[in-house]
Formats: structure tokens, sequence, C-alpha cells
């Protein structure tokens, strides 16, 4: 069955997004689609469209006086009982967390979502039918840098009640994986893990909501899933059912045949994929957390997630970007992944050597930016002299280190290895730690403006940890060997 659903995706023209993930993106026109909500069976029409930089994701009630907007923001959030809600100043949008996991999961980072109705429209219950409209209209990018937010630290939340646990780690980029165990012979225990939001749309986005037989039974004695069908949503049947239940079914369904299959799924259900409820869960996980309303670089990692946790953890999110946000951008550097240049390289593209080159290796590389790595040990040859007993590295070597580490950027973008560059200019410097021995310094250097006539302006950055230990504005010219 997973091949089915990669034919479906493929036969509809949705590939991989291609976009530069350091800029902003929208969509190019807009887009609509129509059909009931889940719980309140009330047909809606949705319509995506484009919007400005910096408007993140909002949605619109134009079937309300004033056409009243609501942001996606976790601090709106008002109910979790059965998909998220949201609220603001008494307009309310309910189950946003598949079109928003559908936007997130094709680069989208700002978009208008107009509705005509309470309830964002259930579809098959995944995410897939939102991809395909986002892919008819196109995704633009935008000219505006897109500021991802780093976890510097792990991020803990636990929910003893629900046996819910959620943590966030420092990673390069969002990553994703869900576990869930509900002591049910038809699931048994299943997870699901996505590396990297490219692949959303193929492995995440097909995969559609599900609930147990007991619980589809409460939620239809109360009148609570007035649009649910067996089409929008995977029934898992936990215990034996009779002849009269099935005909009770049938009536509520509307369908002449309901069975049950030998694993336990109604009406004959082929899971588009074997881990698919697991799969469901992690597409919620990224719509859920959409409505921390900041990019993020972490790997989250949540055991048994559903609404409310989800919402929670988002919280949770949210307070420690807001408290740290002085801090974004600084690199994260992971000893056990290789790097991207190593010495032996950085010795054939610099003409430094022994004791003055000041760069072990680059950990990040883009037509933008560059970032390397100095470990400072005890035996460096400027602390014989430099404050013996109480040693530190003088600043001037830290800027040295930046400019060699620029160095490398502008060899790079100028071709390669026939290049030298030399520094012109060092403005607005200030040093603000000291860097000792032992420290590991991190070097960033991001280009201010193109290159042009071989002059690089650039800002640069040396930190340890998260503190910056000097910055500074460097110009240097780029000039061919011989």
């Amino acid at each position: 069955m997973i091949t089915t659903v990669e034919n479906k995706l493929q036969s509809s023209g949705i590939t991989s997004p291609d976009f530069n993930p350091d800029k902003q993106h929208t969509l190019k026109r807009p887009v609509s689609i129509s059909g009931t909500g889940l719980h309140t069976g009330i047909l809606a029409d949705l319509t995506l469209k484009p919007a400005a930089p910096g408007f993140g994701f909002q949605f619109q009630r134009i079937d309300l006086p004033g056409q009243p907007l609501i942001k996606a923001d976790c601090d709106l959030v008002t109910d979790v009982s059965r998909g998220t809600t949201l609220e603001y100043n008494g307009a309310k949008v309910s189950t946003v967390e598949h079109v928003l996991a559908a936007l997130v999961g094709m680069g989208i980072d700002n978009c208008l979502i107009e509705i005509n109705g309470p309830e964002i429209p259930i579809m098959d219950g995944s995410s897939q039918p939102f991809v395909e409209i986002i892919e008819e209209a196109g995704v633009e990018e935008q000219d505006a840098s897109k500021i991802w937010y780093s976890i510097d630290e792990n991020i803990y939340f636990y929910d003893d009640v629900k046996r819910v646990e959620m943590v966030a780690l420092p990673a390069m980029e969002y990553q994703v994986t869900t576990l869930i165990d509900f002591n049910s012979p038809v699931l048994g225990t299943q997870h699901a893990g996505l590396k990297h939001m490219k692949d959303f749309k193929q492995e995440i986005a097909p995969c559609r909501t599900f609930c147990f037989l007991h619980e589809l039974e409460t939620l239809l004695e109360n009148n609570l899933i007035k649009g649910g069908d067996v089409n929008n949503a995977i029934v898992i049947v936990d215990k034996p059912v009779d002849e009269e239940e099935m005909e009770r079914l049938k009536k509520i369904f509307k369908k002449e045949k309901i069975e049950v299959k030998s694993e336990g799924y109604l009406n004959n259900l082929e899971l588009r994929f074997p881990n698919e409820p697991a799969r469901h869960k992690l597409l919620d996980v990224i719509g859920d957390l959409a409505l921390i309303g900041y990019p993020i670089k972490a790997r989250i990692i949540a055991n048994r997630p559903g609404h409310k946790t989800n919402v929670e953890f988002a919280k949770k999110i949210k307070q420690y970007i807001k408290k740290n946000k002085h801090t974004r951008g600084i690199p994260i550097y992971n000893p056990n992944l290789p790097p991207i240049y190593d010495l032996k390289y950085i010795e054939k593209t610099l003409p430094h050597r022994y004791p003055f080159l000041l760069v072990d290796k680059i950990i990040e590389l883009s037509d933008t930016h560059i970032v390397g790595v100095k470990n400072v040990t005890y035996n460096e040859w400027f602390f014989q002299g430099h404050f013996p007993g109480n040693p530190v590295m003088p600043g001037v070597l830290q800027i040295e280190a930046l400019a060699q580490c620029g160095g490398i950027l502008a060899i790079n973008l100028s071709g390669g290895g026939q290049y030298d560059t030399y520094f012109l200019k060092i403005d607005n410097c200030k040093f603000k730690n000291m860097v000792r021995p032992g420290d590991t310094l991190i070097l960033k250097m991001e280009l201010s403006a193109p290159i042009r006539r071989g002059i690089c302006e650039m800002r640069g950055t040396a930190y340890v940890g998260n503190k910056v230990c000097a910055e500074g504005d460097l110009v240097a010219q780029i000039i061919k060997k011989g």
C-alpha cells in the first residue's frame, strides 16, 4: 500500500520542495478546498492565501462580523479535547492541526487561512489534501531571511497522568520522532520518525487520524462527531462486535456494508503504512508545534503524545525561545558529526601554517555564511607570553581566527584555491568574554553584502558555548594568485 500512496503523490505532481531553507516562503497564489468538519458536521470553504514576510500563520473567520483574525499561537488554544481549537476575542476555529502540519511540511512560513465556518474540513483525516492544494498553488521564495531558533539545551515535558514524555534536543535541523503504546493488541507498540522535513509529503502527509471503536461509540452517543465517516479515520476495533452493533454502525455511517478485518480495523481498511497511526501522531505533533510561532531547529522525541500535551510542550518551547531570543543564530557544534572541511582541506585553501593556522575544521558552509572551530589548548604558543599564570587568548588572534574562517568562505565563493584573501578593514570590534585553555571557539562569518569587484564584507562573531567572546565587521579583498 506504501507504493500506491507514493504513486498517487507522484502522479499529482507533488515533489520534494527545492528552496532555500534560510529564506521565508509563501504561496504563489490563493487556493481553496471544501469539506465537512469532523466534529461540527458543518460544510466549510477554506482558502489559503499568500501573506507578507513575518505574517506567520493566521486564520480568518470570513463568515463572522468584522472577519476577525486568529493567530496560530499556542497561547490562544482553548480546547484540546478532540483536536486543537484556537480562540481570540470570541472567534473560534477548531481542528487546525492538519492544515498547519501541511504548511510546515511544505516549507510555508506565511499564509492567511480564510474559512467560512468554525472548523477546518477533515477531508480524509490526513494532511495530504492540503499538501496537494499547496502544490497546486506553488511555493514562492520571499525577499526576507528566515530566522531559525536553535534549542541549545534539552527541554523536557512530562505528564504523569497521561504517561506522556516529550523532549526537544539540540539538532542541526527540525526532526521529529514519535512513539505510541495504547496497550492495544491491534496497534501494538509503534514508532515513526522524520529526519528531514522535505520527506513530510510522502512519508507523513497521507497518514490519517485514528480512534478506537469504544471512543467512537462515546462520541456518537454524545453527538460529538457529526461529520464522522469511516472514510476519514482509521477505526480500531479492540473488542468483539456483535451483529446488533454492526447494524447500528451501518445506520450511523449510512453504509450498506461494514466489516472488521482480522487485524482489527473497521470496514476492511487498507493501511497506507504499517505504522500509519504512529505517523499520524507525528503529523499532529508538527501541526501543534507550529503554534510555537517560531521556526525551530531541534529534534523532538514524543512518547504517547496528544493534543493537550503537544500544546503544553509548545508553550514551554515558546517560553524558552522568548527568554533566549538574544542567542538566536548561535551555531551548534556537535563533535560527533563529520566536518564539512577538515584540517587537510583547510591547509590546501589557506596559506597559513603552524603556529598561525587558527582554524581546525569547518562545520557549516553556505553561500552566505561559514562556521569554523578552533580548539584552544593549554599548549598554544601564545599562552607562554600572554598573561603567564592566567592564560587568556589574545583578542587580536580571535579576530585573526575569524578572518581565516571568512577567507575560506570568500575563496570558495570565488572558485577555489587559486585565490588569497587580504583583509582591508576591521570595524566595530568588541571583546566581551575571555577565551581560556580548554575552550572550543566557534567562529561564525556572515556576508553583509554580495561580493563585488573582489571586495568581501562580513560580520564575524566568535562564541564559546552561547557566549559571544568577540565580534566585528571585516572587509577583505580577494586576489588571484600569481
